[in-house]
């Protein structure tokens, strides 16, 4: 039984969606971000940058228990764990590599940075919100002439580079992206939006995460001194 602690955001999601598709039995622990379980110690022995998601794996390698921080890791360790959504091809393999990097390093940042100042920053600069806004769209171009000439985004096979992207993908406008400047992107989107295993992982923690407001109180845990208190 894989304990995963986790909230509803793009990141959870991408693990919620790997552990349904792949159908291994798990726990959910949910974890305010709003409200500061993040920072609680018991959370820090597991994932000691503060960020979900995060799991254990009581049976981990040798039998021994695992735990792990960091979506992307996350997503390859599940894929090495049960053989799949990580191709067998080695051409395919590292194509799925090099876009679940590619959504660590410029789709997350980025697009967390277009929402941050589109949506929750207190004072709208116009500079920032231009610089992220742009920045989104540059790479939702990229992926739409990927997935222009492939089925999936490394591949013509479903992996966990498609699980990384799509959650960041939901709520595109508000990042300021236009889904139908992106045929190729709709079209991926909406295949994989429809996946039994996508719904079911949409739903969890939704519930309680849509019942906390982004407040002030939510705003000064997320984004203000509590978030930079060394621990």
């Amino acid at each position: 039984m894989i304990e995963l602690y986790s909230w509803a955001t793009p990141n959870g999601h991408k693990i919620h969606i790997m552990l349904e598709e792949t159908e291994l039995p798990y726990r959910v622990h949910g974890l305010n971000i709003r409200t500061g379980d993040q920072f609680k110690p018991d959370f820090l022995k597991i994932s000691p940058n503060n960020r979900i998601p995060a799991i254990v794996d009581p049976e981990g390698p040798g039998g021994k228990p695992l735990s792990l921080f960091e979506s992307g890791a996350i997503l390859l360790y599940l894929a090495s764990k049960t053989g799949k959504f990580l191709p067998d091809d080695v051409a395919q393999r590292w194509s799925c590599m090099q876009w679940l990097m590619w959504q660590m390093g410029g789709v997350g940042p980025m697009f967390g940075q277009a929402n941050h100042f589109r949506r929750y920053a207190k004072d709208k600069i116009e500079y920032a919100v231009e610089r992220y806004t742009n920045e989104a769209n540059r790479l939702t171009h990229v992926l739409d002439k990927q997935l222009a000439q492939s089925k999936f985004v490394a591949c013509d096979e479903y992996t966990i580079a498609d699980m990384a992207i799509f959650p960041w993908m939901r709520g595109a406008d508000s990042r300021g992206i236009d889904m139908n400047q992106y045929p190729s992107v709709k079209r991926w989107f909406d295949d994989i939006n429809a996946r039994p295993a996508v719904q079911r992982a949409l739903q969890v923690l939704s519930n309680e995460s849509n019942s906390n407001p982004v407040d002030d109180k939510a705003r000064e845990v997320m984004f203000g001194k509590t978030q930079f208190q060394q621990r």
